[in-house]
């Protein structure tokens, strides 16, 4: 990636050795590879075979990989990272009865950084805070949340009195996701370098993880989510093929 700015004035970040081993990794199921492999590929996204090597014995050295008896695996954390990426590219939807999954924030006395990483929690389950400690989304998703909430949040289902279009675009930026969404879609479509590719989708996954999953009778016209999934779809069985065809030669 050269830096140029992509349409509507996003600039995807270029992608180190480090983000290409993970960005290989994480679409790969099960995400592990010989190291001889892993060497391989990463060259094929203008990264040095001496650059590789010295990567993956950063990252195993600083827990973001572990060394198998086959090569390198990704970690338990980043596992969790694989499966976060995995349910944005495919979220799991129910029909929408109009229910809002509701949590009311009861803990008190948690310190800033327990505060900071609850809310990073909460955005990454796809509630949005109305207001200090009361979070919702409606309840379209089919996933359980994580028992651990139970100690510091009320569970409620509710129905709020504001229309629910109105409260979703007062929740979520629709407007400025599905701008990027957009941008995003063009960049990728112009790329054509293996590495200007593989930097144009992790800005689109990156993108996905932010996406609400809302509805669709909650979302404006011409919502691109269902469009950028399936590009990044394509893309990562294109990668898919990639993998496969390097393993089989080996």
């Amino acid at each position: 990636m050269n830096g140029s700015e992509a349409p509507g004035g996003l600039t995807p970040r270029p992608l180190s050795a480090r983000s290409v081993v993970l960005s290989l990794l994480l679409g790969t199921h099960p995400p592990e590879l010989p190291a001889r492999d892993l060497v391989r590929l990463v060259e094929g996204f203008d990264v040095g075979a001496s650059t590789a090597r010295a990567a993956l014995s950063r990252m195993a050295a600083a827990g973001d990989l572990r060394r198998t008896d086959q090569g390198y695996r990704l970690s338990e954390r980043l596992l969790e990272r694989q499966r976060r990426q995995d349910e944005a590219v495919r979220p799991h939807t129910r029909a929408w009865d109009g229910d809002w999954e509701t949590l009311v924030i009861t803990a008190t006395g948690r310190g800033p950084a327990a505060r900071a990483e609850l809310r990073t929690r909460l955005t990454g389950l796809r509630l949005a805070e109305l207001r200090e400690g009361f979070w919702l989304r409606p309840a379209n998703l089919d996933r359980p949340l994580p028992a651990a909430l139970d100690r510091v949040a009320e569970r409620l289902v509710s129905r709020p009195g504001t229309p629910a279009r109105e409260l979703a675009a007062r929740l979520w930026p629709l407007g400025e996701w599905s701008d990027t969404a957009q941008a995003l879609l063009a960049h990728a479509g112009r790329s054509r370098s293996p590495a200007d590719r593989l930097t144009a989708f992790a800005a689109v996954v990156r993108h996905l993880l932010a996406d609400p999953v809302l509805p669709a009778e909650l979302l404006p016209p011409g919502w691109p989510g269902a469009a950028l999934r399936d590009a990044y779809a394509a893309y990562q069985g294109e990668q898919s093929g990639r993998v496969r065809a390097r393993s089989h030669r080996t």
